[in-house]
């Protein structure tokens, strides 16, 4: 089994906020962090990379320094099976079948930017905003995603901070 930490839109540093210690409690023991974009600085990608190696995208907020280290797609296999990452997967009007055109293949697309959490799996993509750790807005609470793949299917929960 793979256990995946799915964050996004940590928006730091913002004042005296930071990634709340609870995070890395939860993502303890991952395999892998997935984070779909607006980090804002790099010192959020390297807070997380203490806990496990990650993955990321770059974000329309992201820093000079993280445009030039992060894709604004990626594709990668965990797990036996193809999991896609984006920052802006765009309006919910037609998502699916974008996500799907965009990441052939992939039984999970992990995206971010509107800073409202998502599970949305209906057995053939799933699609994945884990909402925001440090800057809910809309949502009102802070999340991040656990995703688990084991035997080759994937499952997903929020976490409410």
């Amino acid at each position: 089994m793979a256990k995946i930490g799915v964050i996004s839109d940590t928006h730091l540093p913002r004042g005296n906020r930071k990634i709340p210690a609870e995070v890395f409690r939860l993502f303890e023991g991952s395999d892998l962090i997935l984070h779909a974009g607006d980090f804002v600085q790099g010192e959020v990608l390297y807070e997380l990379e203490a806990i496990a190696p990650v993955q990321g995208v770059l974000g329309n907020c992201d820093s000079p320094e993280l445009a030039r280290r992060l894709p604004l797609t990626e594709s990668m296999e965990v797990g036996g099976m193809l999991v896609g990452m984006i920052h802006d997967s765009g309006d919910r009007q037609r998502r699916r079948p974008r996500m799907a055109g965009a990441f052939p293949g992939h039984r999970v697309v992990v995206f971010g930017h509107s800073h409202m959490p998502v599970i949305d799996d209906d057995g053939e993509l799933l699609l994945l905003n884990p909402g925001s750790a440090c800057d809910p807005r809309r949502a009102k609470v802070p999340t991040v995603a656990i995703l688990e793949i084991n035997d080759g299917q994937p499952s997903a929960r929020l976490v409410e901070l």
